[in-house]
Parts: structure tokens; sequence; C-alpha cells
């Protein structure tokens, strides 16, 4: 299972490394293992990249500040338009 983390990943933000280390320890309880891919809002600014997304099972919208808010946004159409499941926390 695939699962993109749109934001721009901090390494000194708590809830940034609370959702990888979320996600690694959800793969031990599950029958398959979940990789994640984080994705930088600034590269979701443009359509063509967007379609990256396709190849994801599950897109995660990061907490905290992002970026480009229409990076964000871009990601959060594309689930809806595509059905690939969204979670914004």
């Amino acid at each position: 299972m695939r699962i993109a983390i749109i934001g721009d990943y901090d390494q000194n933000h708590p809830s940034h490394v609370a959702t990888s280390e979320c996600l690694r320890r959800t793969s031990s309880y599950v029958s398959e293992q979940i990789e994640t891919e984080w994705l930088p809002t600034l590269t979701l600014e443009v359509n063509h990249a967007l379609a990256e997304l396709q190849d994801f099972d599950g897109i995660w919208c990061a907490p905290g500040d992002h970026d480009s808010q229409l990076g964000m946004i871009n990601a959060i159409q594309f689930s809806r338009e595509n059905n690939i499941p969204y979670l914004g926390t």
C-alpha cells in the first residue's frame, strides 16, 4: 500500500515525525506493508505533477503550515476527482 503525504517535511516539526512514525507502526498491524512518500506542496502547483498521485492508494494531508496552499488544494481536488481516499489533519 502506498500513501502520499502532502506537506513540506521538516524533521524539527514534531507532528511530521509523528505522521511518519504513525504510518510505520500501522504497517505492523495490517496485512501489507505501508510505503510512504512525502510530496512537497510546491511541486503540486502544476497539473502534470499531480498525475503521480494516481500511483498512490491514499493521500494524507500533513499537519502544519505549507509552502503552497495551491499545491495542497490541487492535491485535494485530484484525490476527489480520481476517487483516491484522502485524509486531512
